[in-house]
């Protein structure tokens, strides 16, 4: 049966001398693979030039709930991308939320939430002309809250620490590694106060952003099994300092 579907692209892989399985997290579906056949042809209608990292798709695929290689009838880019893919600040950042994101989102089915969220803030950036030092570290803030570990946000004077096991603030150091202490607690808290729009208003320092990254990273880790090591953020890094 066919049905009509956005999708984000998330990984392509060679599947033979001319075929593709792409990974799409789908509005109706989400995250499934799809082979393409011929993609690497002269003539194809479907390139791999469409297929990129977090390209936004409008697509019509076949689907059947086996969870097995799906087939896709129609594919387009839609909307195009005007700047991710030229600008070198842009592109640095989509190749990074696009390692978080397939290590992060594994659910095969439908989050209309969570697909919104992506969708929306991908085409956001690609609109930018500036500020955006720090968007992939609210982007992971925000999409905390749909994968289910969002900080809280009660923050009371004197909570000088963050406790990253439970997503919380605290008068008191806790106990082990994962927490954030003065002054890096408050640049967090700073994070959670803020959206897309005001972005440009934060200013943190490079060695700031590192750190601030890096214990995002490791409250990724701590929150979902298997997520590992990410390896995108050093080029990260290097393109935004």
């Amino acid at each position: 049966m066919l049905h009509k579907t956005r999708g984000i692209v998330f990984k392509t892989t060679d599947y033979g001398e001319s075929s593709v399985i792409v990974q799409v997290f789908t509005e109706k579906f989400g995250l499934q693979s799809y082979i393409i056949n011929g993609v690497k042809k002269p003539k194809a209608k479907i390139t791999r030039n469409m297929l990129q990292p977090l390209h936004l798709l409008d697509m019509v695929v076949y689907h059947r709930n086996t969870g097995q290689v799906q087939r896709i009838s129609e594919l387009k880019a839609s909307p195009v991308l005007q700047s991710i893919p030229y600008d070198v600040i842009k592109s640095g950042i989509a190749i990074f939320l696009n390692e978080v994101l397939y290590k992060a989102v594994r659910q095969q089915s439908a989050d209309e939430n969570l697909f919104d969220f992506i969708f929306n803030a991908i085409e956001w950036l690609d609109n930018q002309t500036g500020g955006l030092a720090n968007f992939h570290l609210l982007f992971m803030i925000r999409l905390s809250r749909y994968l289910g570990f969002y900080p809280e946000q009660v923050k009371a004077e004197g909570m000088d620490y963050f406790d990253m096991k439970d997503g919380t603030f605290s008068r008191y150091k806790p106990q082990g590694l994962y927490y954030l202490s003065p002054p890096h607690t408050q640049n967090f808290y700073l994070l959670l106060q803020i959206n897309f729009e005001n972005l440009g208003n934060l200013h943190f320092s490079n060695d700031e952003r590192r750190y601030l990254l890096q214990k995002l990273l490791e409250y990724y880790a701590l929150h979902i099994e298997g997520f590992g090591n990410i390896k995108s953020h050093e080029v990260l890094e290097e393109v935004l300092s």
